[in-house]
């Protein structure tokens, strides 16, 4: 027996395909509503292109508003202009032909419907930019939550309360107030110092514009080029001149060939990085050796 989530979720599909096909009893509705199109026109599907012409331009002159006031006759003359749009075009009639000899596929024949009509209507890249601004909006709102949730426990952890109270003491002078007790703190003046106190969170960070999609999109030339000049000027400074390692590369190749992300990097104490990079780990010997001395330590430590 199937499991009763299953059941409901079954029974929801069959009501919402039964709710579909009571409101559309005929695909072909999108294109005419509940008249035909060849109706309108007082044709046959099986009349050609020079037929079907002829019978708007018959009708347009009895029904269009400037031959007649009458205001269902321009009610009328709006559904006949809309079924020449649809009959006059090959690739239209043939959909329209098709939606009708087959109303049962409600779903293929109504997007086959709109991506005629609206599809090449949108220019791709007003589509593109649409689509960067939506995924940027999204990705800013999960940088934004993710963020204020990482802070609001942080600020749940005793080593923030004592920063803050710290920060109090230096702020007053030393002086606290006797009528609190030492674990509060008035809001408003907690809040105020939380500003100052600069939070180091790892995994978490304040939202920056230029991170987000869209705006590296549109800066994605400018990187490329920037890329491909840094490449360039390394190739040609240590692959053709054969120069030392600055400083800054060497600590580079050190952090690459570590695999160490950057936000651990920068968070390595001075020392234990000059150290490190004094080792030339980007050679490979070197990296193999500084491996084995960190699986020796370990096993000592056990």
């Amino acid at each position: 027996m199937a499991p009763p989530a299953t059941i409901r979720c079954c029974a929801a599909a069959l009501t919402l395909m039964f709710c579909i096909l009571i409101i559309s009893p005929s695909s072909s509705a999108i294109y005419c509503e509940e008249d035909d199109c060849y109706d309108l026109l007082g044709v046959t599907q099986t009349a050609n292109a020079s037929e079907i012409k002829k019978a708007y331009y018959k009708l347009s002159l009895k029904h269009h508003p400037d031959k007649n006031p009458d205001p269902e006759s321009k009610k009328l003359f709006v559904k006949i202009a809309n079924a020449y749009e649809i009959l006059k075009d090959e690739a239209t009639r043939e959909q329209y032909d098709y939606a009708i000899a087959h109303p049962e596929e409600v779903f293929y024949n109504t997007a086959r419907y709109y991506h005629a009509y609206y599809g090449h209507k949108t220019d791709p890249r007003f589509v593109l930019v649409g689509l960067l601004l939506i995924l940027s909006g999204f990705q800013y709102m999960n940088q934004m939550t993710r963020y204020n949730q990482a802070v609001a426990m942080v600020k749940k952890t005793p080593a923030y309360k004592n920063r803050l109270r710290a920060l109090e003491l230096e702020r007053s002078g030393g002086v606290t107030n006797k009528k609190k007790s030492n674990k509060q703190m008035d809001k408003k003046v907690e809040e105020d110092l939380s500003k100052e106190l600069e939070l180091d969170i790892k995994g978490a960070h304040k939202p920056s514009i230029s991170e987000l999609l869209g705006v590296r999109f549109i800066v994605l030339p400018y990187t490329i080029g920037k890329l491909l000049l840094w490449n360039g000027c390394w190739f040609w400074r240590y692959k053709v001149k054969q120069a030392p390692y600055s400083w800054e590369d060497a600590v580079y190749l050190t952090q690459r060939s570590l695999r160490v992300p950057l936000d651990a990097w920068g968070s390595i104490e001075e020392s234990t990085k000059e150290d490190l990079v004094q080792r030339r780990l980007w050679e490979k010997s070197n990296l193999e050796t500084y491996f084995a001395e960190l699986r020796k330590e370990s096993k000592r430590r056990r």
